[in-house]
């Protein structure tokens, strides 16, 4: 049996990424809704506005979903205190060590993911007693590890080191990079960009239309030398950025201006690699059930080679 299916209680392996400010309600139920696992982010630090959306989730769908807490970023222990009351089964953890997490969430009857970027990282997570790992690669979008490692090459040695269940993120929009996954070892994929860019996501057309034109060398890896390191979208002040070395100070001020009000150039746009691979705006049950089909269609193919011991 898939152990991601049995620890989320979705009907397909596939989960939304947590994306700040726009995995909300009206995202993450849409993704639930075609048979996903929808993610709440709490890492705006908006933390009334998370807990209203998290209750909301109960009228848009009656299918499981998770919330994330990206530990760096709570201001304090009152999310963490509102997940383990709200009846949510599912968290993902990530940006620091969830040792202090993981004990009052099982406690909850909570299963806990927790996101790493590196080996090392996964193995102190195991450690600690997390249930499975989102294992995110350097394709990916968002907050990254300066020492890139891709998808690929992080879940093989991921795979080798610890048995638990593996959640690939980075690099995947279809049932092609999915069946890629879970040759080397997964049991799930997470999208980021590709529900960025759904019809259902809250960010502006503009957004969407910038990772739609994006090719496969249209994001950036920002601030290496500093922290936070993120990959995002080509623009003429990521350029800018890339130029300088680091990131001003106020890199992030007007982000809302870039997802809600449509001016690319007000912050920096987080997308994965995987943009190049997104060629229109798609309702989140057609990329569901798109995904899924083509990975049936992969699997059949690899598995007809391997019935005939032929690599026709």
């Amino acid at each position: 049996m898939n152990r991601v299916l049995a620890h989320t209680g979705a009907r397909y392996p596939i989960v939304q990424a947590p994306m700040g400010w726009i995995a909300r309600s009206a995202l993450a139920s849409a993704v639930c809704n075609a048979g996903g696992l929808g993610i709440i982010e709490t890492s705006s630090g908006e933390t009334a506005n998370c807990q209203a959306e998290i209750l909301k989730m109960r009228d848009l769908t009656t299918a499981p979903f998770g919330v994330n807490l990206p530990i760096l970023f709570l201001k304090d222990d009152a999310m963490l205190r509102f997940i383990c009351d709200s009846g949510v089964k599912f968290v993902t953890t990530s940006a620091g060590s969830p040792a202090k997490f993981v004990a009052p969430l099982k406690a909850a009857g909570i299963t806990v993911y927790h996101a790493v970027p590196t080996l090392d990282a996964a193995l102190k997570a195991v450690g600690a007693g997390v249930d499975g790992l989102v294992v995110e690669g350097a394709e990916g979008g968002g907050f990254k590890n300066p020492e890139e490692v891709s998808t690929l090459v992080l879940l093989q040695a991921i795979r080798r080191a610890t048995p638990v269940p593996l959640i690939a993120a980075g690099g995947i929009v279809d049932g092609r990079g999915m069946a890629s996954a879970f040759a080397v070892g997964a049991e799930a994929v997470q999208m980021g960009t590709r529900f960025v860019s759904a019809a259902e996501s809250p960010v502006h057309a503009n957004y969407k239309a910038a990772i739609v034109a994006a090719g496969v060398t249209g994001t950036v890896v920002l601030n290496k030398k500093s922290s936070p390191c993120i990959r995002a979208l080509k623009t003429n002040r990521t350029a800018a950025i890339a130029e300088a070395g680091l990131m001003p100070a106020d890199t992030f001020s007007r982000i809302l201006d870039l997802y809600f009000g449509g001016d690319m150039e007000a912050a920096v746009g987080l997308a994965g690699q995987s943009a190049g691979l997104i060629d229109t705006v798609r309702p989140v049950a057609d990329i569901i059930a798109d995904t899924v089909a083509e990975f049936f269609v992969e699997a059949a193919r690899l598995g007809a080679m391997a019935r005939a011991g032929d690599f026709g």
